[in-house]
């Protein structure tokens, strides 16, 4: 995990509500997506490629990730 990058625009799933019991994730002016705990953001952060972040919405939407 890295510190938090600059000019990150973060956002969490609006299921969320106002709870903070979540990840957010955001997007970097260069394109790649980055994942963070809400709760506890001292932690860092996990950056993923596009295609990378692409391909796993691609497998949850098609449930192929489903138990």
């Amino acid at each position: 995990m890295i510190p938090e990058p600059d000019g990150v625009m973060w956002h969490k799933s609006s299921y969320s509500g106002s709870a903070n019991n979540c990840v957010e994730r955001g997007i970097l002016p260069t394109g790649r997506h980055a994942v963070r705990d809400t709760e506890d953001r001292a932690r860092g952060t996990l950056l993923f490629e596009a295609s990378a972040w692409q391909a796993f919405v691609d497998a949850v939407r098609d449930g192929e990730l489903d138990g």
